[in-house]
């Protein structure tokens, strides 16, 4: 568990680099973010082992990640035209999110978010943090049955992944982050394919932010 405390605070520091005010305007924030999600990657393969997650990939996993990607791509959807309509400050944080793309090329921002970014959150969060948050659930709660296992884990990993970004002060980005966290997670725990919500996550982040922006 020391590996991954240790994981979880770099996690939560460099995200503090990149989202905080006293630390963003100084930093190109997709450099960062590149970095950052290099490092994050090397950590789940350091101390996760996540490497043989992927092996057995089968070809329904792509399937399952282009519809799951399409399937949060319309919920974000929805919550946007709601959330603009329900709360004065939404529509200023949303596009506080989009500006954060401005000044770089876009082609460059989605090659970032389907081949690194997005690809190693997912192993990073759902591929190293959920399964240990699982283990933790599982050895310190015996008598829970599977299924409140896998729940409380998802739970867990996702309030911690919208939690690393509450240093933006972006209601709607932490959010949207609690809501990705809880999608995602409850994709892998049932799926249990890594492949196919590295996949969903990857394409989603480049849709919803450059190719069908929802803002």
């Amino acid at each position: 568990m020391k590996r991954t405390i240790l994981s979880l605070s770099v996690a939560a520091l460099l995200w503090f680099v990149m989202f905080s005010p006293w630390t963003a305007p100084h930093i190109d924030f997709w450099a960062t973010m590149s970095f950052s999600a290099a490092v994050l990657c090397i950590l789940s393969f350091r101390f996760g082992n996540v490497g043989h997650r992927f092996r057995g990939a089968a070809p329904q996993d792509l399937l399952t990640g282009i519809v799951s990607a399409a399937v949060l791509w319309g919920i974000f959807w929805i919550g946007n035209y709601l959330s603009t309509r329900w709360f004065g400050f939404a529509q200023a944080q949303v596009g506080a999110i989009y500006s954060m793309k401005e000044g770089h090329d876009p082609a460059l921002v989605a090659l970032l978010l389907l081949v690194l970014i997005g690809p190693a959150e997912e192993i990073f969060w759902r591929g190293y943090i959920q399964n240990r948050m699982r283990d933790f659930v599982r050895s310190h709660r015996p008598g829970l049955g599977s299924t409140a296992v896998t729940l409380t884990s998802v739970a867990l990993t996702a309030a911690i992944y919208s939690l690393v970004h509450v240093w933006s002060f972006n209601f709607m980005l932490v959010m949207a982050s609690l809501v990705c966290g809880v999608f995602w997670g409850l994709l892998y725990a049932f799926g249990r394919s890594l492949p196919a919500t590295v996949l969903s996550h990857a394409l989603w982040d480049a849709a919803v932010f450059i190719v069908f922006p929802i803002h």
